[in-house]
C-alpha cells in the first residue's frame, strides 16, 4: 500500500536531523534542528510541484540542537541544545530574542504551551523547567520517586495545567502543573523512552524508545490501550495530522501504521547512506507532517532531509 511518494532529497546539515517542526498557521514554513549546532529555517513551495527553499540557517547554540518547536503562527522557534540553554528565535530576523540558562546539563527537549506563552523544557539534569517567553524560570519539577534523564516533553493540546513527559525510567508521566506533582505513571515500557507524540485531539498518546514496542495510551483514563512492534529500537515518532495513522521512525527506515486495524500500510524505504560512519544504517532521527496532511518530512543522521507527498 503505497500512500507516500519520496519527492524531495537536499542535505544541508552536516550531522544528524534532531528535530523537524511545522506550523499550526503557517503551511509554508517548517525549521529543522541538527547536531551540527545549528537550525535551518525553510519555505514549501506548493504551487505546481513540491519544492523546499532553505531560507535561513540560525547559528547560536555551541553544541548539538536537541530539539525545535515554532510558535503556532510560525513567526518565533524555540530550540533547546547540549550546550544546557533554550534559544528564543525571530524567524523574520534569525536573531535570537533570548537565551534561556537554569538547566546544569544538557537539554533534551522542549515544546511551547497551546497559547504559546509558556515553555518546558527537560534535561539530562532530571528536571523539567517551566519559563515564560521573556527566559524566567517560573518552575522546576523533579520526580522524586524515579531520578532519570527526561527525554521528551510536551504540554498536552489546550491544557496548560498539563504536560506529559517520558524519561530514561521507562515511564511516561503526566504532571499537574497547579499541584506540582506526577499526576499519573503510564508503566509498561522495558528500556528507556526516546520519543513521544500526541495525538491531534490530544486524548492519546504515542511512546516507544529501546525496547522496539510502541504503546498507545488513552490520556484521559491514562491506560494502556494496545501497543505495535516495530522490530527495531523507535528513535521519533508522529501521528498524522487528519488521518488515523502513527508514523515511527528506526534504524531500518520508517513505518507507518493504521491504527484503526493496527496493520503497517506503508514501509518508506530509504536509500541506505554512503557515509562511512553510517554504512548500511538508514536511521530516522525525525519526523514531522505539515498541517494539512499533504507533506511528510523526515530527517536521517547523516543530516539528510526527505520530503514525501501523500497520493492516494
Amino acid at each position: 500500500n503505497c500512500y507516500l511518494v519520496n519527492k524531495i532529497k537536499i542535505k544541508l546539515h552536516s550531522n544528524a536531523i534532531t528535530s523537524i517542526s511545522t506550523a499550526i498557521n503557517n503551511l509554508s514554513i517548517f525549521v529543522t534542528g541538527s547536531r551540527d549546532s545549528t537550525i535551518m529555517i525553510w519555505e514549501i513551495n506548493n504551487k505546481t510541484d513540491v519544492s523546499i527553499i532553505p531560507i535561513k540557517r540560525l547559528r547560536g547554540h555551541s553544541h548539538f540542537v536537541s530539539d525545535v518547536v515554532l510558535s503556532f503562527d510560525g513567526q518565533f522557534c524555540i530550540s533547546s541544545s547540549w550546550d544546557k540553554t533554550l534559544n528564543l528565535w525571530d524567524i523574520e530576523t534569525g536573531k535570537i530574542l533570548k537565551n534561556f540558562i537554569g538547566h546544569k546539563k544538557d537539554v533534551l527537549s522542549v515544546g511551547f504551551s497551546s497559547d504559546n506563552r509558556q515553555i518546558v523544557s527537560s534535561s539530562r539534569d532530571n528536571s523539567i523547567k517551566i519559563w515564560n517567553t521573556i527566559g524566567q524560570c517560573k518552575d522546576t519539577f523533579v520526580d522524586k520517586d524515579s531520578i532519570s534523564w527526561i527525554s521528551c516533553v510536551r504540554f498536552l493540546p489546550n491544557k496548560n495545567s498539563n504536560i506529559l513527559s517520558c524519561s530514561w525510567d521507562g515511564v511516561v508521566k503526566i504532571w499537574n502543573l497547579v499541584e506540582k506533582k506526577v499526576q499519573m505513571r503510564l508503566i509498561g515500557h522495558k528500556g528507556y523512552l526516546s520519543s513521544l507524540s500526541i495525538s491531534p485531539d490530544g486524548s492519546l498518546c504515542a511512546s516507544g524508545g529501546k525496547d522496539s514496542i510502541i504503546m498507545l495510551w488513552d490520556l484521559q483514563e491514562g491506560k494502556h490501550l494496545y501497543s505495535l512492534n516495530a522490530d527495531d529500537p523507535i528513535n521519533c515518532m508522529c501521528f498524522s495530522p487528519n488521518r488515523y495513522w502513527l508514523c515511527a521512525g528506526t534504524s531500518k527506515g520508517i513505518k507507518i501504521w493504521d491504527l484503526e486495524s493496527k496493520t503497517i500500510i506503508d514501509r518508506l524505504k530509504v536509500a541506505v547512506s554512503n557515509n562511512e560512519i553510517f554504512k548500511n544504517e538508514v536511521i530516522c532521527t525525525s519526523m514531522n507532517w505539515t498541517i494539512d496532511g499533504n507533506l511528510f518530512l523526515s530527517g536521517f543522521v547523516d543530516g539528510q532531509l526527505k520530503i514525501w507527498s501523500y497520493e492516494k
